[in-house]
């Protein structure tokens, strides 16, 4: 039985392959592409995952869809209706696309894949529910999803159990959390869709000031986490921008611009939303424990990749156990639908053990052998040392306690927005300077955003206040107090970015501003290699923690082929690349040209 799910149109369009239950590959179309957050139909995810399962088109059993596109344009139609005339602007400007393709996906799927079986539609918030709890270990969970909008709904509360489940509540646009998250961003200076992580990040650098005004003036908030927002003050009911006047008025100014002075307003606002976000996921989790008694909740939805919430939420909430899905937004839902048609529509049985999920580390993408590298390094005349996989873990050791910063390309893409190992770049946490070299000299970034570790998970309650698994970096958690360096009474006044200028912990590189870290904890059976290796540096240091971050710059997606790998690394400082067993000296490699186009990747955001 092959179910091919698809998300695609609004934004990380991907595509999922579910055998008999199994999840075969899921992958972003923007790795392909090499467009960041790319909307368009995947036909190369697609074709990819038509490979990967050895299958073709006319073998597929179900296509299924993530959501219900005239619901959805219902939706606009009415939205567009209640404010009219105003909004005709934005009216017009999404009309071509929706009457060009948007409302003919079942005409459009048969053309592109030369298919003429079946396709199913599920609901937005349905595939987000399907995604959180099919994969998840558990046998029966309470499932929480938020984003910003689906169809009509914005967030679900539900209970899943055995091979099915329930959506028991929902919440309605306008009134969404996603949307009022994004509204801030925008108004930080940061993209919508694409910036809610560094509003997230730039939060700690500031102090939750205006968190009164928001509940007061913008956010009627419930004590079960209900919520109605005051459409007075947002513009994307009937505008082109997210935030209007009347907002910009509430809160002393117009909104920053894109790649202006972050002023510390900036900061304490995004503090306040923050916190006032928190609030929201926490009452929203203890309501839905409430009415379903569960002990485990599954988390799902494009809120759900706040991992400050998350942590929060595991913390103070009222659950034993939280799982969420690494691909939380739109391109999860590709992954939902698929196994929402083999649980839920077909009524297969589902198999749990409580202690593995079904989602394979994430490492569901396109994969390299050493053949292909090989040919490919030949090919282009690169000098390269063909290591054998037993010396890999202690030779990389070595060049991260030299404090160099190596690109990591080994096993299949991971799938949704994280690096977890297979397409990372890596170095020492306990280097002062490595955050800073790295966001601006590497990354091409921000200086003030911080950089995640990955833990040995046995090792991970002995370095930070976090005694569960976070395969996935989608859980903040603070730094223990015994790692922790305290600073002295001058350091304790200063704000804003000069916060950074402090010596933190003994995992400086790591540690937020807070005190806090983004962790990803990896066990040998999810990635046997990058856990050796980061086992040779804990038996060489005593420290079991180095910094992940996504091998990629800004603007850019993450690396899928070792072209975009080889392209990435001799554009930026990082000093030594290792693809599958090849490993590449930058000081060895021929120069290459900074050519216009990849220069204008550094201006998107």
């Amino acid at each position: 039985m092959n179910i091919l799910g698809i998300s695609c149109f609004y934004h990380d369009s991907a595509v999922s392959l579910v055998q008999n239950g199994e999840i075969i590959a899921a992958v972003q179309e923007e790795r392909f592409t090499r467009k960041k957050h790319d909307f368009s139909f995947p036909i190369n995810a697609i074709n990819w995952c038509l490979k990967e399962g050895n299958i073709s088109s006319p073998e597929l059993d179900f296509v299924v869809f993530y959501d219900k596109p005239l619901i959805k344009f219902e939706r606009i139609l009415e939205t567009y209706l209640s404010y009219a005339p105003s909004g005709i602007r934005q009216f017009i400007q999404a009309m071509p696309l929706w009457l060009k393709q948007k409302l003919w996906i079942r005409e459009l799927i048969s053309k592109e894949l030369s298919y003429k079986g079946r396709i199913l539609f599920t609901e937005h918030h349905e595939s987000h529910a399907a995604s959180a709890f099919f994969p998840s270990p558990f046998h029966e969970a309470a499932i929480l999803t938020m984003d910003g909008v689906g169809e009509w709904d914005t967030a679900s509360l539900g209970v899943g159990k055995h091979n099915d489940f329930q959506i028991l509540e929902t919440l309605r646009f306008p009134h969404s959390l996603g949307l009022l998250y994004s509204a801030f961003t925008y108004y930080t200076g940061f993209k919508v869709n694409s910036g809610e992580y560094k509003l997230m990040g730039l939060a700690p650098y500031g102090k939750p000031k205006y968190t009164n005004l928001i509940l007061k003036e913008l956010v009627d908030l419930k004590d079960d986490g209900s919520f109605k927002l005051n459409m007075r003050y947002f513009g994307y009911g009937n505008g082109l921008k997210m935030v209007n006047r009347r907002f910009e008025k509430l809160f002393g100014g117009p909104a920053r611009k894109p790649e202006t002075k972050i002023t510390q307003r900036y900061m304490d606002i995004a503090a306040s939303i923050q916190l006032v976000t928190e609030e929201i996921m926490l009452r929203m989790s203890r309501y839905v424990h409430k009415i379903t008694g569960q002990d485990n909740l599954c988390l799902a939805g494009g809120v759900a990749l706040n991992c400050v919430g998350n942590g929060r939420i595991l913390r103070e909430g009222p659950f034993k156990e939280i799982w969420i899905q690494p691909a939380s937004g739109d391109a999860g839902g590709a992954l939902g639908a698929a196994l929402l048609v083999w649980h839920k529509y077909l009524k297969n049985k589902r198999i749990t053990d409580n202690k593995n999920d079904k989602q394979r580390g994430s490492f569901l993408g396109p994969s390299y052998n050493d053949d292909a590298i090989e040919n490919y390094l030949l090919k282009e005349g690169m000098p390269y040392k063909k290591l054998s996989y037993l010396e890999i873990p202690d030779i990389v050791s070595d060049l991260i306690i030299q404090d160099r910063v190596i690109g990591w390309f080994q096993g299949q893409l991971e799938f949704g927005p994280r690096a977890l190992g297979a397409r990372s770049i890596i170095g020492d946490a306990r280097n002062p300077q490595m955050q800073s070299r790295m966001n601006l000299k590497i990354k091409y970034r921000e200086s003030f955003r911080p950089f995640a570790p990955t833990v040995l998970r046995e090792c991970v309650c002995d370095w930070f206040d976090l005694e569960a698994d976070s395969p996935y970096m989608l859980l903040v958690a603070p730094v223990k107090s015994d790692k922790r360096v305290e600073g002295d009474n001058a350091a304790a006044n200063l704000s804003g970015f000069d916060k950074l200028k402090v010596m933190r912990s003994q995992i400086p590189a790591v540690t937020h501003v807070d005190y806090s870290a983004r962790i990803q904890t990896i066990r040998r059976q999810d990635h046997a290699l990058y856990y050796d290796m980061i086992n040779s540096f804990y038996k060489k240091t005593n420290c079991p923690v180095i910094i992940n971050t996504s091998f990629n710059v800004r603007g850019e997606p993450l690396v899928c082929s070792p072209q975009d790998a080889f392209r990435c690394f001799m554009r930026t400082d990082m000093d030594y690349l290792i693809m599958g067993c090849f490993l590449l000296n930058k000081k060895e490699q021929k120069p290459i040209k900074k050519d216009i186009k990849w220069q204008e990747v550094f201006e998107l955001d």
